[in-house]
């Protein structure tokens, strides 16, 4: 056999080695149970959980929330339920949920300030239809700037915690209960220690003017971080025109008056005595 003839028998073969059948991988064992079910679970940031775990000591009491949502519905969004949050003296809780009426788009915004002088926003976005998850879920978990911290309590103070949880505006000439045919339904839950105020609001302009601050507070800190959450809200945090149209409503004479679905407020708890120190900051060295 000439050389020619064996280096051509060779290059025959080649695709012919390229065609044979890969061995078999070997099948993967499966999990050992005892470490399926007790996998060490690590803790999560701060960002993601702002509290980091509490859990509640003699004496403390979780505050009575009514805002509509159900503790599971919260973990679908990938946030802990409100109502399990253990709220200290000094801190607050404010949280916005926002469901545009046509569509399927829902976004919740939660902002927490600490007693350590550190405070997080906790965002989400997605579709709220036709899947058992929420599709296209977007999440934001970051901490606040210091200047951004100031405004958030300043709302503690402000009038509209006063409020009916539902209200219908009243023009002067009389109420008719809202009907939210386009723009957007708020819900605005404010979380204090010992206490929690909800309000919800339909897509007039007045009665959404009536809580402007709240939303203007959780959607200024949530924006400008996912483009995707900002494509939900064109304006961002700016609703100068829902307060303006509350503002011209009480010049003129208006009013809001409680909706026929309006309820109490959760009654508050009493608070326990004064707490031990902090153990949320990171401790100071010695010596400095």
């Amino acid at each position: 056999m000439t050389g020619a003839m064996l280096l051509a028998g060779l290059l025959m073969g080649l695709p012919l080695a390229g065609q044979q059948p890969a061995p078999p991988a070997s099948a993967a064992l499966p999990p050992d149970p005892a470490v399926w079910w007790a996998p060490e679970i690590p803790k999560p940031p701060p960002e993601q959980d702002p509290f980091q775990g509490r859990r509640l000591r003699p004496g403390e009491t979780l505050v009575p929330i009514d805002n509509g949502v159900d503790p599971l519905l919260y973990r679908l969004w990938g946030l802990h339920p409100l109502q399990s949050q253990l709220i200290k003296r000094g801190e607050l809780v404010l949280e916005v949920w926002a469901r545009p009426a046509t569509g399927v788009r829902q976004a919740v915004v939660r902002v927490t300030v600490r007693r350590d002088g550190r405070a997080f926003v906790q965002a989400r976005a997605g579709l709220g239809c036709c899947t058992p998850e929420i599709g296209r879920r977007v999440d934001i978990d970051a901490e606040l700037a210091t200047q951004q911290i100031a405004p958030l309590k300043a709302l503690l103070e402000n009038p509209m915690w006063s409020q009916p949880s539902s209200v219908i505006v009243d023009y002067g000439g009389g109420a008719v209960e809202p009907v939210c045919l386009e723009g957007v339904s708020w819900d605005v839950t404010l979380l204090v220690p010992g206490q929690a105020r909800h309000l919800r609001r339909a897509c007039d302009d007045a009665e959404v003017g009536s809580i402007a601050p709240a939303l203007a507070a959780a959607l200024s800190v949530a924006s400008g971080r996912d483009a995707r959450f900002d494509a939900m809200f064109a304006r961002g945090g700016d609703f100068s025109r829902q307060q303006q149209a509350y503002d011209s409503l009480i010049a003129s004479g208006g009013r809001l008056k409680p909706g026929t679905s309006s309820r109490p407020q959760p009654p508050a708890v009493p608070l326990p005595g004064e707490d031990e120190p902090p153990q949320d900051a990171a401790p100071t060295p010695q010596g400095q």
